[in-house]
């Protein structure tokens, strides 16, 4: 019998800037609070008309909380916004830090900051900046990662990403922010970087150079204890799964998602195509096989990925079981949150999203897409096959529409509600939305 698997927009928000990372937090009694930060390159041009000034890179933080009151109300509401230097990425600590829900944060000045969630004035929470550090001079801090993923505080450091092509790896302690390692990991950009939630020992971090890399923190990082090429082109998303010991999900631009066995890196269990770079993914906070994947140029989509993680036998792929398919931009941030949508949704906004124009030049059947990194622009650059350029504003021909839902009953056994937030770069929207599954 066909499972049923039905996504429905509950809220869409303008961030104003280019949104491009989206957190829920993870703390118990803090599960409704949800983070968004932007990143919007603003070019010399564009000041007081100053050609000669150097471009700037700006963000904003926004803070929301998610309320459950009725079908009229829309479920979020925006509790703070702190303009801040480009925001690459958030995090939240799984654990609280001094009983207090913390929140880091990867920006555009190299550093990272963190902030702590409070109490404040008329019983709104806030956030409070906490502490900050570098992590080098002249780059952009690119991702970050707790120790905490499976929500132990006994060692409680975060590791960070650079432009420089660097990792670092911060403890934090009573005086704030320390680094205590800090080495060259990759060629060029290093994209990501993520801790192994079972060894927190173990790091992993991805580049702009095509290699997905391991090291061990009881080591001065001058070697990798593993390098794969496995990505034909940079890699740009890892996480650990925090469920299932050894299991690692990696993304690129190539358009592969792949699983691992950190035991055994020469060969991945899995490999799946999802038709666009992959930005982010993120592992259900409860479900282990479930994984949402943020796919730029293919929108967002949730695969399943029961059969690699052996409970079946391994599959080739992991079937997509489904697409949100409501942004018109790249898709770049995207999280699952611990809360369920019990109550009926509100209804969605008046209108439907406007469809993305489309552009193809005459005789030719695809497009070519040219990914650039955030040190430029965050800009992509087309071109058909005769090497056309297509005008800005224009966008590809959109993708087929993805395979229906597997009728397998085998793979996901048990119905699922989710909440689920997402966020697109250029048309600088947040989405808030839900995901209704049953296997039969």
């Amino acid at each position: 019998m066909a499972c049923k698997s039905k996504t429905r927009n509950l809220q869409v928000f303008d961030t104003e800037l280019s949104a491009d990372a989206v957190e829920w937090c993870p703390v118990p009694l803090s599960h409704n609070i949800l983070a968004c930060g932007t990143y919007q390159l603003q070019k010399g041009a564009e000041q007081a008309g100053a050609e000669d000034v150097p471009h700037q890179r700006i963000g904003r933080l926004y803070l929301f909380e998610y309320q459950q009151e009725g079908a009229l109300t829309p479920p979020l509401s925006e509790l703070q916004r702190i303009d801040t230097p480009a925001i690459l990425d958030l995090k939240w600590c799984h654990v609280a830090v001094s009983d207090a829900p913390v929140l880091g944060m990867a920006t555009a000045g190299g550093e990272v900051r963190l902030y702590t969630l409070t109490d404040g004035p008329h019983g709104r929470r806030c956030l409070k900046e906490k502490t900050s550090q570098s992590v080098g001079t002249e780059c952009l801090a690119l991702s970050l990662d707790w120790s905490t993923g499976r929500g132990e505080s006994s060692d409680m450091r975060v590791a960070c990403s650079d432009s420089n092509g660097c990792v670092s790896v911060l403890s934090l302690t009573g005086a704030g922010l320390e680094t205590s390692t800090h080495w060259k990991a990759h060629d060029f950009e290093a994209w990501i970087t993520a801790f192994s939630y079972w060894d927190t020992q173990l790091l992993y971090s991805g580049g702009d150079d095509s290699k997905l890399k391991g090291w061990d923190l009881r080591t001065d990082c001058s070697s990798p204890t593993f390098t794969s090429k496995r990505h034909s082109m940079g890699v740009c998303s890892i996480q650990s799964n925090p469920h299932q010991e050894h299991i690692l999900a990696t993304g690129s631009y190539d358009e592969q998602v792949l699983l691992w066995d950190g035991r055994s890196m020469r060969q991945p269990l899995s490999e799946t195509a999802v038709g666009g770079g992959v930005w982010r993914l993120k592992w259900h906070p409860t479900q282990p096989h479930l994984l949402l994947a943020a796919c730029m140029h293919n929108d967002f989509h949730i695969l399943d990925c029961h059969k690699s993680l052996g409970g079946g036998g391994g599959e080739a792929e992991c079937p997509t079981l489904t697409s949100y398919i409501l942004h018109n931009s790249l898709a770049y941030g995207a999280d699952w949150s611990r809360l369920t949508p019990d109550q009926p949704p509100p209804a969605s906004p008046e209108g439907s999203p406007r469809p993305p124009q489309t552009y193809l030049a005459e005789g030719v059947g695809h497009l070519r897409i040219q990914y650039e990194s955030p040190t430029a622009s965050f800009d992509t650059s087309l071109e058909d096959d005769a090497g056309h350029y297509i005008p800005e504003g224009l966008a590809p021909a959109a993708p087929p529409p993805p395979p229906p839902p597997p009728t397998d009953s085998g793979t996901t056994t048990l119905p699922v509600t989710a909440l689920l937030a997402s966020c697109s770069f250029y048309d600088h929207m947040l989405h808030l939305w839900r995901w209704d599954y049953s296997p039969a």
